[in-house]
């Protein structure tokens, strides 16, 4: 099997699972474009190891469950399940890698996949049937980190594994929730002026200058008030290992203020 690129996706809001939007379906074609994998590796924003009392973890249940960890949405979205099979020997793996490189990470056997896992895997691979596994962020840990967390699962790309960070280009909720947008409202300058530089800057392979977008891109801090949103974009360029490529396969706004960026990383990107 060819080796796999790394992604990179904007889950955006859960309701992205129910709601007609650009993101949704560029997500929903998305699979038919990569090689099939063997299994899925997902960094979700919602699984932060700095919740968790500091300890990283990896899923190792057979079955993983669907977490459904939002509220205020309509039951159709609560009903929704994505029956995945997990793989505890991925698990394994995952965690050997990482103590290669002196990150210590725990097997989970309980904890089930949450809606930035499952929400654009419904979309991408609706059918359920490749095992999938979570790992955590730490999102008091820096953004070198994430991208050294991704080094290690590089080799996971010639194994036949996809490897996809799952968070948000843009994800500022107070001013989301404020602004009321409708889903097909454009981006406002401060939120298109970021992605834009984010964008620039990948083409031009500067990883050290996206590792630290949000201290040096135009309106870093107003897209991203916490870190934990941007730091599976950095897990996942780091597992597209060397010499950096990075190829922005899709570019729309939810709302108004949910950039949905989606990238592709490693030398297979190009083909995408």
């Amino acid at each position: 099997m060819r080796r796999l690129p790394s992604l990179f996706v904007s889950h955006g809001s859960p309701m992205m699972a129910l709601e007609p939007s650009p993101a949704r379906d560029f997500l929903a074609g998305l699979g038919d474009h990569l090689p099939r994998p063997h299994a899925i590796l997902m960094i979700s924003a919602h699984h932060d190891a700095a919740y968790q009392g500091g300890r990283a973890t990896v899923t190792a249940s057979p079955a993983p469950p669907t977490i459904h960890d939002f509220g205020g949405f309509p039951d159709e979205l609560f009903a929704m399940r994505y029956p995945a099979p997990g793989d505890p020997a991925l698990a394994e793996r995952v965690a050997g890698l990482l103590a290669g490189h002196g990150l210590t990470v725990a097997a989970d056997p309980d904890r089930g996949l949450d809606h930035g896992a499952w929400v654009p895997l419904s979309l991408i691979y609706p059918q359920a049937d490749i095992p999938v596994v979570q790992l955590s962020i730490h999102s008091n840990d820096s953004p070198e980190w994430h991208f050294v967390l991704g080094q290690a699962l590089a080799p996971l790309r010639d194994e036949g594994v996809l490897v996809i960070g799952s968070g948000s280009m843009t994800h500022n909720l107070r001013a989301l929730f404020s602004a009321r947008l409708p889903i097909e409202a454009p981006a406002p300058a401060w939120v298109g002026d970021f992605t834009d530089w984010v964008a620039e800057r990948m083409a031009a392979g500067a990883v050290d200058d996206v590792l630290h977008a949000v201290d040096r891109a135009p309106h870093g801090r107003d897209n991203h008030p916490t870190p934990d949103h941007i730091l599976p974009l950095f897990v996942a360029m780091g597992a597209g290992g060397t010499p950096f490529a990075a190829k922005r396969l899709h570019d729309s706004v939810t709302y108004g203020l949910l950039a949905m960026d989606v990238y592709a990383f490693g030398g297979e990107a190009a083909a995408l």
